[in-house]
This record gives C-alpha cells, structure tokens and sequence, in this order.
C-alpha cells in the first residue's frame, strides 16, 4: 500500500504512522525523520537543508522533494510506504506525482484524519514533560498524580515552547493555508478518504483500519 497521511499538527498522523507501518510492514516515512538523518550523515542535501533549518526556515519544496525522491528509492519502499509530513503543499503534491509516475507506480490512498481546530488546541496545549526525565503528562487526559510534578521521578514538569497555545494557533494557520487544500487535491483523484480522530487513540487506529478495509 502506498499512502498519504493528510490531517493538522496534533490529529495524531504519526501515532497512526506506527501503527499502520508495523501492521503493513512498510516504512513510515515522515520529513522530520529523513531531514534529520541527512543532516546526520551530511549529505550535499542534508547540508542544505540544515541552513535553512537552523535558521528556523521552512526547508523549500525543490529540496524536500529531492530528499523524498532519493528515500523513496530505497529497498524498503519497493512494497509500499506511509508519508507523513509530505507533502506539505500542491507544488510538492504535483512532484510526487510526477516522480511516482516515472517509476510506473500509483499512490492507493491519501487518508486524512480530522480532528477540530478546538480540540488540537486542547490536545497540545495541555501537554506537559518532565524536565528530568521526558515523560509525557496531559492536563486532562493524563494528569500527574500530583500537579505538575512527574509520577516517576518528582521533577517539575513544563510546558514546551512548541506546545503553548499561541504557537499552536500559528501552526494551525499555516496548516490551513498551505496544507489542506491537498484534501480538494485528492479528492478530486478519487483517492481520499476521512476519518474523525477520536480521543482514544484505539478508537481512531479502528476507524483508519476500517477506512483503509484492514480489518
């Protein structure tokens, strides 16, 4: 199976992403993940991408997609793959196409998992790590035995910059303007399908495997 994994920060692509990959058995294979190990093992476009990274810049389209290609070659994806991250955009939606139909294969999905705007908020922004040890609290799904220090070790816990609501508000914006309009993009393919996220994060892998008739 090839497969597109569409939703905002936070719908819970990635926790989906691992699920799906070990079900499958095909890789996930997300743009953080690949800019990293590029950036790692310095390659000519490991290289490039860092300086616009470390600049706190979006990585451009032609790069990103010059990275995607070279992962997609690899042995793994021969049976399929899970993309999640790419594309961001029409521009890099259009590339991947292009690139899938040189080597004579077709994507099979591009699954989209709705979550509202509210309850993103909600979700990341109630998140809390221990600053000792990185153990993962939620405000109201769940809390700490005792508020704001960590069960395990008693250290306080905080709130990542990443995590606090305006900067959440931010990445939805740019999610709305740049990203979803590839849900219009795919369904007008015939390739798309959407699923609520639920609280539970059971409960959304049941409504994938039944969106994507795995069970």
């Amino acid at each position: 199976m090839r497969l597109v994994l569409l939703g905002a920060p936070g719908a819970g692509k990635g926790t989906q992403a691992v699920i799906l990959s070990e079900k499958l058995n095909i890789p996930h294979i997300s743009t953080g993940d690949i800019f990293r190990n590029n950036i790692k093992n310095k390659t000519e476009l490991g290289k490039k991408a860092e300086e616009y990274i470390t600049k706190g810049l979006l990585v451009p389209d032609e790069i990103t997609v010059d990275l995607m290609k070279d992962r997609l070659k690899e042995d793994d994806c021969k049976n399929g793959f899970i993309l999640d991250g790419f594309p961001r955009n029409i521009a890099q939606a259009e590339a991947l196409d292009n690139y899938l139909n040189e080597m004579g294969v077709k994507l099979d999905c591009a699954l989209n998992i709705h979550v509202d705007d509210e309850e993103i908020i909600e979700r990341i922004s109630g998140r809390r790590v221990c600053q000792n040890c990185g153990k993962s609290y939620h405000v109201k799904y769940n809390p700490p035995a005792v508020n704001g220090e960590c069960d395990d070790c008693k250290s306080k816990l905080i709130q990542r910059d990443d995590d606090k609501e305006e900067t959440v508000m931010k990445r939805l914006e740019t999610y709305h303007k740049q990203t979803e309009p590839l849900i219009e993009y795919y369904q007008k393919k015939g390739l798309l399908k959407t699923v609520i996220g639920q609280e539970k994060v059971e409960d959304t892998t049941r409504e994938v495997m039944k969106a994507l008739e795995l069970e």
